[in-house]
C-alpha cells in the first residue's frame, strides 16, 4: 500500500513529549488551565499539519479529558491528569454500538453495582472509538440493569483504565482515512471502583448531550486549521500552474472556487471565535444543540467541499493516496458522519427552531429568526426571502432542507461578530457574499414541492436496451 496504517511511536512519543494535552486540563492538576481559546488554537494548528493527529488530540480532549474535568471525581481526577502529563498517556470514548449507531440511547451496554465491593461491573459491545487499542483510558457508556434483566432510560460514564484488562478487540476495521487512528469492535468485561463513575448535575443523559454539545462546538479548531491548509495549497497551485498560457489563478472558475475556499476559512474561524468567547470550561451545554449541531454540520460540510474543491483544482495528480488532496477528501469525509450524522443533525436544528417558535406562538420566519439571539442581525439579510408562514409539522426531508438553510444563517450571525472584532474586512463581505447565495439556493429547495418518491421494485420495463430497436 502507497500509505501505511498507524504512527510510528517515535512519532507519538515527540508529539506528546511536548503536552499539547495539557491544554484540557485545569491548572489545579498542573495543566495549561483548560482556556477554550488555547484549545481550539493547538487544534487548529495541529490539523493545518494532519488532520488525522488534530482528531486524535480533539478525541483525548473534548471526549475524555474534558468530562473528566467537569464530571469526574477528585481521586479519578488526580490520576488520569498525573497520568497525561507525566507518562503521556491517552483517552478516548466508546459509546457507538454495531446495532445502535445514531441511536445512542438504546445502547445495550449494560452496568450493574455492587455495593459491597463499590464497584460497577461493565459488560456490552463497543465499535469505530477512535485508539482501539491504544488508549490508556477510556470512558465508557451503558446503561444499568435492574434484578429483572431490564435495562433503564439513563446512561452512565465510566472511566476504565486499560492496565486493568476486560477489553478485547475482536477486530480491526480497515477504515477508508484517518489511517493514522486505529479504530474496531471491542468485547467489553470490565469491573470499575464506584470513585471513576462520572456525576453528572442531574441525569446521564443531560450530561452526555454536554459532552457530544461540547465536543461539537469545539469543531473549528480542527476545521479552521484543514480549511486554511486547503486553501494555502490552492492559492500555491493556481499561482504556479500555467494552462493555456496563462495563470490557472486568471480563470473566473477558479476564482469562484477560491473565494468559496476563503469564505470556509472566514466561516470557521468565526466560529472559533464564537467558541472561544461563549463557552468555558464549566459552561455546561446540554441546552445549547442549536449552536453545536449548525456548527458541526455546516464546517465539516465545508472541511470536505474544500477537499474536493483543491482536488478539481490540482486536477490528475491529487488523485493519490499520497498528495495532500487526495488525502483530504478521504480524511475529511467521516467527519460529517461521527459525532451525530448530518442529515440527523440538520433534521434536529429544524426541530428545535420549530419548537421554539411554537412556543413563542410565532409562525413567521423571517420574524422569529430576527428575535432570535442566534440569527438576530443575520435575519436582515434575508428579510424578504424568509418572510413567510411555516408549517411546524414538516416532512423529514423539508426539515433537514430547512435545517441546512437554517444552520448557515447561524454561521452567518457568527461571521457578522467576527467581523466587528476587526478582522479582515474583505474577507468578511466575501463571505457574507458565499453564505447568502447558499441560503437563497437552499430555501428555494426548501420552497419547491416536488416530492420525489422511491419505487421498491423498480425492475419492471427499466432496462434501457430493451427499448432499442434492432
Amino acid at each position: 500500500m502507497l500509505a501505511t496504517r498507524g504512527l510510528p511511536p517515535y512519532v507519538l512519543r515527540e508529539v506528546l513529549e511536548h503536552n499539547p494535552l495539557s491544554t484540557f486540563i485545569p491548572k489545579e492538576y498542573n495543566g495549561r488551565g483548560a482556556i477554550t481559546s488555547e484549545a481550539l488554537s493547538m487544534l487548529e494548528t495541529t490539523s493545518y499539519q494532519s488532520l488525522p493527529l488534530s482528531l486524535m488530540m480533539g478525541i483525548n480532549g473534548a471526549l475524555f479529558l474534558q468530562p473528566v474535568a467537569n464530571y469526574g471525581k477528585e481521586e479519578a481526577q488526580k490520576s488520569v491528569f498525573q497520568r497525561f502529563l507525566q507518562k503521556k498517556n491517552m483517552g478516548g470514548l466508546m459509546i457507538t454500538e454495531p446495532d445502535y449507531g445514531s441511536d445512542a440511547l438504546r445502547m445495550q451496554t449494560s452496568f450493574e453495582y455492587d455495593e459491597d465491593q463499590d464497584s460497577y461491573s461493565i459488560k456490552g459491545l463497543k465499535h469505530w472509538a477512535g485508539l482501539t487499542g491504544w488508549a490508556d483510558f477510556w470512558l465508557i457508556t451503558a446503561r444499568g440493569m435492574d434484578k429483572n434483566g431490564e435495562l433503564g432510560r439513563d446512561i452512565g460514564f465510566f472511566i476504565h483504565d486499560s492496565s486493568n484488562g476486560g477489553i478485547e478487540v475482536l477486530e480491526y476495521y480497515k477504515n477508508l482515512g484517518l489511517y493514522m487512528l486505529p479504530y474496531g469492535k471491542n468485547s467489553i468485561d470490565i469491573n470499575v471502583p464506584g470513585t471513576h463513575r462520572l456525576e453528572p448535575n442531574t441525569t446521564g443523559v443531560t450530561m452526555m448531550l454536554d459532552i457530544l454539545h461540547r465536543s461539537r462546538l469545539q469543531f473549528p479548531g480542527m476545521s479552521t486549521g484543514h480549511l486554511k491548509r486547503m486553501l494555502d495549497e490552492a492559492l500555491d497551485h493556481c499561482r504556479t500552474r500555467l494552462v493555456g498560457g496563462q495563470s490557472l489563478f486568471n480563470y473566473d472558475q477558479v476564482k469562484e472556487r477560491l473565494a468559496q475556499l476563503q469564505s470556509y476559512f472566514t466561516v470557521s474561524s468565526a466560529m472559533s471565535f464564537f467558541t472561544s468567547t461563549n463557552i468555558p470550561l464549566e459552561k455546561n451545554t446540554s441546552r445549547m444543540d442549536v449552536a453545536a449541531n449548525s456548527i458541526k454540520s455546516v464546517v465539516t460540510d465545508y472541511m470536505h467541499e474544500a477537499s474536493q474543491s483543491l482536488m478539481q483544482l490540482v486536477g490528475a495528480k491529487g488523485y493519490r493516496l499520497d498528495h495532500i488532496a487526495g488525502r483530504a477528501m478521504v480524511d475529511s469525509r467521516p467527519f460529517q458522519i461521527f459525532e451525530g450524522s448530518n442529515d440527523i443533525l440538520y433534521q434536529q436544528i429544524s426541530e428545535s427552531v420549530l419548537k421554539k417558535m411554537r412556543k413563542s406562538k410565532e409562525t413567521n420566519l423571517y420574524k422569529f429568526l430576527k428575535s432570535y439571539s442566534l440569527t438576530e442581525n443575520a435575519a436582515d439579510y434575508f428579510k424578504d426571502l424568509l418572510n413567510f408562514e411555516i408549517d411546524y409539522k414538516l416532512p423529514q426531508r423539508k426539515l433537514v432542507q430547512l435545517g441546512r438553510a437554517l444552520g448557515r444563517i447561524v454561521s452567518m450571525e457568527m461571521t457578522l461578530k467576527l467581523g466587528n472584532t476587526g478582522f479582515n474586512s474583505d474577507m468578511i463581505s466575501n463571505s457574507l457574499k458565499v453564505l447568502r447565495s447558499e441560503v437563497h439556493s437552499l430555501v428555494s429547495t426548501f420552497s419547491n414541492n416536488e416530492e420525489p418518491s422511491v419505487l421498491e421494485d423498480y425492475s419492471d420495463d427499466s432496462s434501457w436496451l430493451k427499448f432499442v430497436k434492432a
